[in-house]
């Protein structure tokens, strides 16, 4: 087993807990559950929480077999209280008045016995935690000093915590009569541990594994482990495949079920084949018993908690695991007849086909599971229909004519395609083409190519050879106008995503003469509002795609009314539209979730991220991303959520990591050569030569981007290097170049003229003017780039912005707004958790000509200027301290005297002081 590094949930019994300890008096205190549920853990974690507040803890616990022996657990106890000197004598003690128990009338003394054995057990000193587990074993007497005990705790600081498994408290059990006992009473407080939701399985997974898991494995490991802590770790530590159960689990599961009479062994086998829910009705038709020795079996399994009765006629084994291991265990001819059974017990095609299959009897699954399939499809659960057609294609009859296999293998490529499952997809479409191509049926073959390029494109195949395919299958086709529309939608498609506006134009134009079917039309009109968008016909195109998105989605066109959304959503992402697209891709993975278009929903997901970057949500984009990156199977999902997760690290500083996730990218999207693949990554390599403070790096990068851009007339992913590169430029081969610079791109984006770009401009002039020292131009060129930024809602270049004003104002001789700004900068950067970029905050001598040092600075010595400087890197008191070899009292009372100094009030002041002052030279 892998246990959790750390601790997962139960933040309201910690809570509890902290309020109980904090409490002037003490009580006798429950955990209780179910095996595995995490109650040691817990206790555990109350354990620590106590002798971090200072109390004395002593431990023991009960085992199997303790109910027949008297005081076991207190025995225990008197054991841990003579290793400690301080109440070595109060051990000694008890342990003597065990023995005492032994002599005499037992019952006669017990009374006094068990007054003086709680006596000994009640601090004299102090708060004290009397910790026992497994309270489910205990003997009366145990139990009986903890009664007493629970009373001796509300006049003391005297806590008792016990644990008991809810699920052992058979009607022979002390402990079920006495925790009855102890509640009526109010002597004691119980708490029921419950089993974890899928939220917190997966985030103990993540805990485990050190990554998240994609979102099905956490589903179903949820299910598997039925949100139980230890068989999620158990679960884990196996690394099980579905149906299979961890020997440790499974061994603890037939043992229990070794106690089980044989009726009612067999009666939980036959329960087990139906599934981890059985209908009464139908397990006793299955058993061939008569009524009442179903009930005596159902009777024996529910007092032993196998099982659980549900409303009317349902019951259901009390864990998923508990029916895999009995199920795993049933000799292989009985399993099959049972199955055999089953299936002919008129259940619905699903199952039967699974029943069938199961039993040996490959022809009847495969009828079931291909009309089940069907019927899935058409009510978009696309997973259960890939599983029914991978069923049915096990199952399929040597003779199946090859015809019929064509649509079953196109049928389930189609399939797969929506669940994300892109590799299968593709080889089931080319052996599907092999096949229609082999009957002769070249229209039939043209047919599948559109489809089967689109998933090519998800694996990385590049534009030319997916236009290759295309095109190759158009002769194909020539007596199939409908099939030649949807092989010119999809080339539209194509060079569409490579930005290719008028080739993605002159094809889609060909597919709306060639046909007017729906399903094409919306595919052509998510094609054409695509690039009317990039075009810069922004109303148009946002238009005719909001209108594909209503009619796709009323005619039931899920596959184009997500790809639709995911158009919109994602373009508006690109285009600096970030109300729009922030709305139209929650919409669209809504739709795509509800419809199991898995690869549209992964894809909107990773632009999400890229949104709440841009916006400055950093915490939210991490989150989207990492999970966008762990459920995607598509390439360029990956290479979305990279790009995001590369800026991310940037913008704290971690430059390795940024590195890894922005070549990543580069190197998938390479092979794939679209301008949206490779660009951003370009961008973000630029960004890092810059932070890295590699002039000429950058320099290339942003003319790499450039050259990219101007092939295709693109202004949309040009315009993000217009800042970087007039910062390279400046910091590198000077003005006049960055002006070249700046010349060039501005001819690209006024073409373009994409409203959401054009602001890169003032802010490139801006930063030219201040190099060159015209502050007055600068200053209205920057103002002007803040306040498009802040409109746009654009967060990298708006915080940078401020940062540049503030430079412009410090040389125009303004301290107080050169403050302000740089303290609102520090401050934005500080909510998103992010640094302050070297470009950013570039201060060359060139800059900075002429400033004032700012007279507060001869007023430090040079330790506080060095504890300036770390708060202005960042750091806490504690980390100062550790950095310069100091208490952290010291670093702290430096970081008041330099307030006390500067006239300030805040750390974020500090730093605003710090870099301005420091990026002056003296004179």
């Amino acid at each position: 087993m892998v246990a959790s590094p750390v601790f997962v949930g139960r933040e309201d019994l910690l809570a509890l807990a902290d309020r109980r300890l904090a409490a002037s008096t003490g009580e006798l205190l429950f955990l209780a559950g179910e095996a595995g549920i995490g109650k040691t853990r817990l206790l555990g974690e109350i354990v620590a929480r106590a002798r971090s507040a200072g109390y004395a803890v002593v431990a023991a616990g009960a085992s199997p077999g303790d109910t027949e022996l008297a005081g076991g657990p207190l025995a225990d106890l008197g054991a841990e209280l003579r290793r400690d000197p301080a109440t070595a004598a109060a051990g000694v003690r008890l342990a003597e008045r065990l023995r005492e128990l032994a002599d005499g009338d037992a019952a006669r003394r017990r009374r006094l016995l068990v007054a003086d054995l709680a006596a000994l057990l009640v601090p004299s000193d102090g708060p004290a935690l009397l910790a026992l587990e497994d309270l489910h074993w205990a003997d009366d007497l145990t139990l009986d000093v903890l009664a007493r005990l629970a009373r001796h705790a509300r006049a003391t600081r005297l806590l008792v915590v016990g644990t008991y498994r809810s699920d052992e408290l058979y009607p022979r059990v002390p402990m079920r009569r006495w925790r009855t006992r102890l509640l009526t009473q109010r002597l004691a407080e119980e708490v029921r541990l419950p089993r974890f939701g899928p939220a917190e399985t997966a985030a103990m997974a993540a805990a485990i594994t050190g990554t998240g898991l994609p979102t099905p494995s956490a589903e179903a490991l949820h299910t598997r482990s039925d949100g139980i802590p230890l068989h999620v770790e158990e679960f884990l530590a196996a690394d099980a495949d579905a149906g299979q159960v961890p020997d440790t689990l499974a061994d603890a599961v037939l043992a229990r079920a070794a106690h089980l009479g044989p009726a009612t062994r067999r009666l939980a086998e036959a329960a087990a084949v139906l599934g981890r829910s059985f209908d009464l009705d139908l397990l006793t038709t299955l058993t061939g018993e008569p009524p009442a020795a179903v009930d005596e079996a159902l009777r024996e399994l529910t007092v032993r908690f196998f099982v659980l009765s549900g409303d009317g006629a349902g019951y259901g084994f009390r864990h998923a695991l508990i029916r895999d291991a009995l199920y795993a265990d049933i000799p292989p001819h009985r399993r099959r007849a049972l199955h055999a059974a089953a299936a002919a017990a008129g259940l619905p095609d699903a199952l039967a086909s699974d029943h069938y299959e199961r039993a040996g009897l490959p022809g009847e699954a495969f009828r079931h599971a291909l009309a089940a399939a069907r019927e899935a499809s058409a009510l978009s659960a696309h997973r259960e229909a890939a599983g029914l057609y991978r069923r049915a294609r096990r199952t399929c009859p040597p003779g199946l004519p090859p015809a019929e296999r064509a649509d079953l293998l196109a049928a389930l490529a189609c399939e797969l395609a929506s669940i994300d499952e892109n590799d299968e997809a593709a080889a089931c479409y080319a052996q599907a083409y092999d096949v229609r191509l082999g009957l002769g049926d070249d229209a039939g073959a043209a047919a599948l190519v559109p489809d089967w390029v689109a998933v090519r494109h998800l694996l990385g195949a590049d534009l030319e050879a997916r236009t290759r395919a295309l095109r190759a299958a158009l002769p194909l086709a020539a007596d199939r106008p409908a099939t030649r529309a949807e092989i010119h939608a999809e080339l539209a498609a194509a060079y569409m995503l490579d930005r290719r506006l008028d080739e993605a134009l002159a094809d889609g134009e060909l597919a709306r003469e060639l046909g007017a079917g729906d399903r094409m039309r919306c595919h052509v009109d998510a094609t054409v509002g695509s690039v009317l968008l990039f075009a810069g016909r922004m109303a148009e195109g946002a238009g005719l795609l909001r209108d594909a998105i209503a009619r796709a989605s009323g005619l039931r066109l899920e596959a184009q009314a997500a790809r639709c959304y995911r158009m919109l959503g994602t373009s508006m992402s690109v285009l600096v539209e970030y109300d729009a697209a922030t709305a139209t891709l929650t919409e669209g993975i809504a739709y795509a979730e509800r419809v199991e278009q898995v690869n549209d929903r992964h894809y909107m997901a990773a632009h999400l991220a890229h949104v709440q970057w841009a916006t400055g949500d950093w915490p939210a984009a991490a989150r989207t991303a990492r999970q966008a990156l762990a459920d995607g199977g598509g390439i360029t999902t990956e290479i979305t959520a990279r790009h995001v997760l590369g800026y991310l690290a940037l913008g704290r500083g971690a430059y390795d990591e940024a590195a890894g996730h922005l070549a990543r990218a580069e190197s998938l999207g390479a092979g794939m050569r679209e301008l949206q693949r490779v660009s951003p990554a370009w961008w973000g390599l630029a960004e890092l030569a810059l932070a890295r403070g590699d002039a000429a790096t950058a320099v290339a990068r942003c003319e790499q981007g450039y050259a990219a851009s101007a092939a295709v007339r693109d202004a949309a992913y040009l315009f993000p290097y217009v800042v970087t590169g007039v910062r390279a430029y400046l910091a590198g081969p000077g003005p006049t170049a960055a002006r070249d610079w700046l010349d060039r791109a501005s001819t690209l984006l006024h073409d373009r003229a994409i409203p959401g770009t054009l602001g890169a401009l003032d802010h490139g002039h801006g930063l030219i003017h201040l190099h060159e020292g015209r502050t007055g131009k600068a200053r209205d060129c920057l103002a002007a780039a803040r306040t498009f930024w802040a409109s746009r809602r654009r967060f990298w270049e708006g915080t940078a912005a401020l940062l540049d004003q503030s430079r412009c104002a410090h040389r125009s001789r303004r301290p107080a707004e050169a403050v302000a700004l740089r303290e609102a900068a520090l401050q934005a950067y500080a909510s998103a958790g992010a640094t302050v970029p070297p470009a950013a905050a570039d201060s060359s001598p060139a800059q900075t000509r002429h400033a004032p040092l700012p007279p507060a600075r001869s007023l430090l010595s040079a330790r506080e200027v060095e504890v300036a400087r770390l708060v202005a890197a960042g750091l806490t008191n504690r980390e100062i301290a550790t950095a310069l070899t100091i208490a952290p009292k010291t670093a702290a009372a430096h970081v008041e005297h330099i307030r006390t100094k500067l006239g300030v009030s805040r750390r974020a002041q500090i730093a605003a002081w710090f870099v301005t002052s420091t990026s002056t030279p003296t004179p």
